[in-house]
């Protein structure tokens, strides 16, 4: 049976997983990431980190036929420079070409959201869908598109950027630059920022009560749990959020119509309080949903597990 390695990279930690041809982790090892260090100094922590974790997995190296990157930023494939990663400080680096001096084997390389689709549609929630949408709601909104059980590139394979579509128009400013994004709206951060609005204009809510005991502590939880309560600030935040994240997707559902839709993300941990109105809210605002249907919103199942398959397996799709 032949291995992969998949390596997730983020500005916090590197996870590396050894990966086999049913989808299956074999074993996975974390470090810290310090991202401080030179470009040149963390390329060598990927690969210790990656050797590591084939030396626990007691499989031979020569069994192990290619690396999988997934992390967050686009990459260009004429290049293969690593076009942009926030979190470390790249600008157009050459992270394939110089990991596979260090591993001696093919490195592929994509942003983590798509491989975090690739492995929800490989192993995870869309195993049994040839097409999906993957929508991950967390510090931002990322996202991957999968047609044929395949990472959809575009023409210019720089893959697809969900978060940055636009949502309203001269709306609120995004980490992009741009205005309106919905990242903006969607996700994690987006949510706290239209609680703390509701706190602001409601004093006397409970919403703005548990902020007051919390000392101004809180996060994309807090408007969910003071709903489950009965307080209806608390509940026009959580309704107007989903009604923001519906009409994101009721957009990308036009466009690409996959068979499914899968949530993941910090956000996506609400379960049913969040699925439950979004795939009403799904239906209500996608075009021609009565006639020919609107795809179900779930919930991913893989967790960062997601990502290291779906990283580990470019080499096969």
């Amino acid at each position: 049976m032949n291995f992969y390695l998949g390596i997730d990279l983020g500005g916090t930690n590197i996870a590396a997983g050894i990966v086999n041809e049913n989808y299956e982790i074999i074993v996975k090892h974390r470090e810290k990431t310090d991202a401080k260090k030179p470009f040149e100094d963390i390329v060598a922590d990927i690969a210790r980190t990656g050797k590591r974790a084939v030396e626990l997995s007691g499989i031979p190296f020569s069994q192990i036929k290619a690396v999988g990157f997934g992390t967050p930023s686009c990459i260009n494939p004429n290049t293969r420079l690593l076009v942009n990663a926030n979190n470390l400080g790249w600008r157009n680096v050459p992270l394939p070409s110089e990991m596979e001096k260090h591993f001696g084997i093919p490195v592929f390389i994509r942003n983590d959201a798509d491989c975090a689709a690739l492995g929800e549609a490989l192993a995870g929630a869309a195993k049994e869908y040839d097409s999906a949408l993957m929508v991950t709601l967390g510090t931002g909104v990322g996202g991957g598109i999968i047609m044929n059980k395949k990472i959809f590139n575009g023409c210019d394979q720089m893959g697809s950027e969900i978060g940055h579509t636009k949502l309203v128009y001269g709306g609120v400013q995004c980490t992009c630059g741009q205005y309106g994004c919905l990242e903006s709206y969607g996700s994690a951060t987006g949510l706290i920022r239209q609680t703390k609005e509701a706190i602001v204009s409601h004093p006397d809510s409970l919403l703005a009560k548990e902020y007051s005991l919390r000392l101004g502590e809180i996060d994309a939880r807090t408007a969910f749990d003071m709903a489950r309560l009965g307080d209806s600030t608390a509940a026009a935040v959580v309704e107007q959020y989903i009604s923001y994240l519906a009409a994101g997707l009721s957009t990308l559902v036009c466009l690409f119509r996959p068979q499914v839709i899968i949530i993941g993300g910090g956000v996506s941990n609400e379960g049913e309080t969040l699925l439950r109105p979004l795939n009403e809210k799904l239906f209500y605002s996608t075009y021609a949903a009565a006639e020919i249907g609107v795809p179900s919103a779930i919930r991913a199942t893989l967790g960062n597990d997601a990502g290291l398959i779906g990283a580990a397996m470019l080499a096969r799709v």
